[in-house]
C-alpha cells in the first residue's frame, strides 16, 4: 500500500484583489468567504482523509498562531512552517518540500494553495489518486480544470498525449493569461485552466529545482537545514531564506522541466482572484445577485453587494461590485473586478492605513476591535482566549480602563496580582507594569479606553513574552 501524500499548504499571500474585506493584516485564506469556514480551514479539511498524512503548512511570521488556532478549531493537527519573508510559490513550496523529505525521503506531496476553493471533494480526491502513479513514476503532475467560459485571469494549460495506464497526460505548453479572443481559442483547442496545484515526488522536485534555479535552492536547503523550534514552529532561518531570488513555481520548474504532466480535475474550483469569481462558486438569489451580510437591495441584478456588519442598501445597479467594511466602501463595475489590485496600490502609495490594516488585529493571545477614537483617547473591545496570555508590558504615553464584560481577566499591575471579573472595572496609570490573562475556560472580553497624548500600537515597552515576540 503506497504511503500517505503529504499535503503542502501555501498560507502566505496577501489577497489584494478582493479588499477592503482581506488584506495583509488578514488576507483572504483565513477570512470565510464562502459559508461558515475560511478557506485554508476548508482546505485541511479537503485532506483530512485516510489517503493524506499531516499537513505542513507554510505561512508567514504574522499568521502561524493564527494558522494554528485555525487548524486546532476543525481537529486538524498541523506542522506550521514560518517563511521569514514573501519570496513567491517557488521558495515556498520548496520550503515545505524539504520539510516533507525529512519526514520522508520516499514522499510523495500534493501542494495546495490555501485560499482556494474546491466544491466538490470526493472528486477532488479521486484526481489526486489518478494523478498518484504518475507522481510515483517521477512526472510532477499538475491540476487542469476544464474551462467553460474563456477566463483572461487564469493561466492556461495545452495537454498532449496521455501517459500509459493513466488518465494523465505530458504537458504540451504553458501559456500565461491570455486576452479575450486568445482565451476563446483556447476553449475549442482544448487548453486547460492551471489550478497551481501539484502533485509530486519530493525528490523529483528539489532536483529539478537545483537544476534550473540553483540559488533558490541551496537558500531553502540551508534555511531548512538551520531551522529552529519555536514555540512548536519551525521558523526558517531567516539570511539563508533572504538569499533566495523570488520567482514562482511555474517559471521556476514547470516551465523548464521535462516532467511536468496534467490530470484534469473534474471538481468545481475558484481561485476567488476577484470579487467577480464568487459568481463561480456561490448560487445567485433570482435576480442573479450575490448578497452576503445585512444588505438590502431594490432593483438591483447581475452584481455582488458584501457587508461585513453595517446596514449596506443598494438601488437600480446592474453588474456592479459593492463591498461595505467598517472603515472602507468600494463601489465598482463587475467588469473591473481585476482592477482592485490597483486600487490597493494607489492606496498604499497614498499612505492609506486602509490598504493594509484592519480595525481588528489579530494577536497570539485573541484580538482586539478599535470601535473609536478621538484626539487624546481611543476605545477597543479586547477578546482573549481561554489560556491567552498578554505580555508584561508597560506605556510611555497613555493610560488604560479594562472593564470586564465576559469572563474573568487574571490583572496584573506592578507587584499586585488579582481577577477582574464581569462588571467590574480597573485602571492603569501611564508608566505601570502591567498583564493580562484569561485562565477561564471562556474567551474573556472586555472594553478598553485608553486615555493620553499618544495612541500608537508602538508605545508598548514589553518587559517579557510568552509568544517571544519583540
Amino acid at each position: 500500500m503506497p504511503s500517505p501524500i503529504i499535503p503542502i499548504l501555501l498560507a502566505g499571500g496577501a489577497g489584494t484583489r478582493l479588499w477592503p474585506v482581506s488584506r495583509d493584516a488578514l488576507p483572504k485564506q483565513f477570512l470565510p468567504l464562502v459559508g461558515e469556514r475560511s478557506t485554508y480551514q476548508e482546505t485541511l479539511l479537503r485532506v483530512k482523509d485516510p489517503m493524506f498524512g499531516p499537513p505542513i503548512v507554510i505561512t508567514g511570521p504574522n499568521f502561524h498562531f493564527f494558522a494554528r488556532r485555525q487548524a486546532e478549531e476543525i481537529g486538524v493537527d498541523v506542522t506550521v512552517v514560518i517563511e521569514p519573508l514573501r519570496r513567491d510559490s517557488g521558495p515556498a513550496i520548496a520550503a515545505a518540500t524539504e520539510v516533507a523529505r525529512q519526514r520522508d525521503p520516499d514522499a510523495v506531496v500534493l501542494a495546495l494553495a490555501a485560499d482556494h476553493i474546491i466544491l466538490d471533494v470526493p472528486q477532488f480526491r479521486a484526481t489526486c489518486l489518478a494523478g498518484r502513479a504518475a507522481a510515483d513514476a517521477g512526472k510532477i503532475v499538475t491540476f487542469g480544470i476544464k474551462p467553460n467560459e474563456p477566463k483572461t485571469s487564469f493561466g492556461y494549460i495545452l495537454p498532449g498525449k496521455k501517459i500509459d495506464g493513466t488518465s494523465v497526460h505530458v504537458v504540451e505548453k504553458f501559456v500565461e493569461k491570455p486576452d479575450a479572443a486568445t482565451a476563446a481559442r483556447y476553449l475549442h483547442e482544448g487548453y486547460l485552466w492551471n489550478s497551481g496545484n501539484f502533485l509530486f515526488r519530493a525528490d523529483v522536485l528539489l532536483n529539478e529545482l537545483a537544476a534550473f534555479e540553483p540559488d533558490i535552492a541551496s537558500a531553502v536547503v540551508a534555511s531548512v537545514k538551520n531551522a529552529t523550534d519555536d514555540l512548536g514552529f519551525l521558523r526558517l532561518a531567516p539570511e539563508a531564506f533572504a538569499k533566495s531570488p523570488s520567482k514562482s513555481i511555474d517559471y521556476a520548474v514547470m516551465e523548464k522541466t521535462k516532467h511536468a504532466a496534467v490530470v484534469e480535475g473534474s471538481f468545481r474550483w475558484s481561485d476567488i482572484g476577484s470579487w467577480d469569481a464568487l459568481f463561480d462558486i456561490t448560487p445567485p438569489d433570482d435576480a442573479g445577485n450575490i448578497v452576503q451580510g445585512p444588505v438590502v437591495t431594490m432593483d438591483v441584478s447581475g452584481s455582488v453587494v458584501h457587508s461585513d456588519g453595517r446596514l449596506t442598501t443598494v438601488v437600480g445597479v446592474k453588474d456592479m461590485v459593492v463591498v461595505s467594511t467598517s472603515d472602507a466602501v468600494m463601489v465598482l463595475p463587475r467588469a473591473r473586478s481585476q482592477e482592485v489590485k490597483e486600487l490597493v496600490s494607489k492606496l498604499k502609495a497614498e499612505k492609506r492605513t486602509e490598504a493594509t490594516d484592519n480595525k481588528r488585529g489579530h494577536r497570539p493571545w485573541g484580538y482586539y476591535e478599535q470601535l473609536d477614537i478621538g484626539a487624546r483617547y481611543q476605545v477597543k473591545r479586547i477578546v482573549v482566549i481561554p489560556g491567552g496570555i498578554l505580555s508584561l508590558q508597560k506605556h510611555r504615553h497613555r493610560a488604560e480602563h479594562w472593564v470586564v464584560v465576559r469572563g474573568t481577566a487574571e490583572v496584573t499591575i506592578n507587584d499586585t496580582v488579582r481577577d477582574v471579573h464581569e462588571n467590574e472595572s480597573v485602571y492603569l496609570p501611564i508608566g505601570c507594569v502591567h498583564r493580562m490573562a484569561n485562565r477561564g475556560k471562556i474567551p474573556l472580553e472586555l472594553i478598553e479606553v485608553q486615555t493620553g497624548s499618544y495612541l500608537g500600537e508602538d508605545d508598548i515597552e514589553r518587559i517579557e513574552d510568552v509568544y517571544k515576540r519583540s
